[in-house]
């Protein structure tokens, strides 16, 4: 069984729900204060967390144009600003740390917005005939009192050797949402799925007919948490779909693929310990922010913060009553 040691991160994303900033800056570069207080694109959170998993390669997929953002950012500081900086020690061992980033990073174009099973495939050449890790450039994975959740994956891919995506038991209010699956139970720690059927985005009464999971509670389904690691097998779907003109929406769809894969060879599904925050909505970009300082140091203080802003939103609310 070959080792993963590598990931797609897919950041071709236009970024429409984030208009008009994202017309500016790329929604995965958007700053949010990570865990340890440092404020950081939304990729950088996400590279840290292939990174610190395991990965020693990574591309990221994007848009025309965008690969420059990208790699201004990685460069570290200019050398230009260095004697700005060179009184604080914790930017400069920042800066080192995006160096070693960079030396990581590949970067592919993904000509034109034709799906994400297209940005994917985009990604081809760079993984080869080897396992890969695949993330979502626009979410933040936070896991509970455990491993990474990106090193959670890696883990069960590595105990079974085939391809896994982590799932999450998902309110049926949602299923409009999220790719959504059913498998037959397969171990327990964590809770592992071979993978008999999956749809995008059913309808809830689709769902309650085929995609209900044993052991599951009435009201939630098994959904995809944005994280997989995938055989090469996956590219050689992707190929047939794009050969055969199957879109959806007119776009090439990932979960199409996903389903092919599962039916040529085995397909597992595991429950994360953890949680996924999507910052390519509005309100996603403020519950991301708000989980990353809940689960700091800064807890106490963003607690309080939080507390002072409901009882003031409060005040103003029982005044526009009167």
């Amino acid at each position: 069984m070959q080792k993963v040691r590598k990931a797609v991160i897919t950041a071709a994303g236009r970024g429409t729900r984030q208009y008009p900033a994202s017309t500016t800056v790329q929604k995965e570069m958007f700053p949010l204060v990570d865990r340890d207080g440092i404020t950081k694109p939304a990729i950088q959170i996400i590279a840290e967390e292939a990174l610190d998993s395991g990965i020693e390669e990574i591309c990221i997929v994007t848009a025309p144009g965008n690969e420059e953002q990208y790699r201004r950012h990685f460069r570290g500081i200019a050398e230009d600003l260095l004697p700005s900086f060179s009184k604080h020690r914790w930017a400069l061992e920042q800066s080192e740390r995006l160096e070693r980033i960079h030396q990581s990073l590949t970067y592919v174009e993904q000509p034109s917005p034709e799906g994400y099973g297209h940005a994917v495939y985009c990604a081809r050449e760079f993984v080869g005939d080897e396992p890969f890790l695949l993330l979502l450039g626009d979410h933040v994975y936070i896991s509970g009192d455990g491993a990474r959740c990106a090193a959670q994956v890696l883990e069960v891919y590595e105990r079974y050797g085939c391809s896994v995506s982590a799932v999450k038991q998902t309110p049926e209010t949602l299923l409009h949402l999220y790719g959504t699956l059913t498998g037959a139970r397969l171990g327990d720690k964590p809770p592992t799925y071979k993978i008999t059927e999956l749809v995008e985005k059913p309808s809830l009464e689709l769902a309650y007919e085929e995609l209900r999971t044993e052991g599951v509670p009435i009201g939630k389904f098994l959904c995809f948490f944005g994280m997989h690691v995938f055989t090469p097998t996956l590219f050689e779907c992707l190929q047939y779909h794009l050969d055969n003109n199957l879109r959806q929406r007119g776009e090439i769809q990932l979960t199409n693929s996903q389903d092919m894969l599962r039916q040529k060879e085995r397909y597992l599904a595991f429950e994360a310990d953890g949680e996924r925050y999507d910052t390519g909505v509005p309100f996603g970009l403020v519950e991301t922010q708000m989980a990353l300082a809940l689960n700091s140091p800064m807890r106490d203080q963003m607690l309080a913060s939080l507390v002072n802003i409901i009882a003031q939103s409060g005040q103003h609310l029982r005044g526009w009553e009167r």
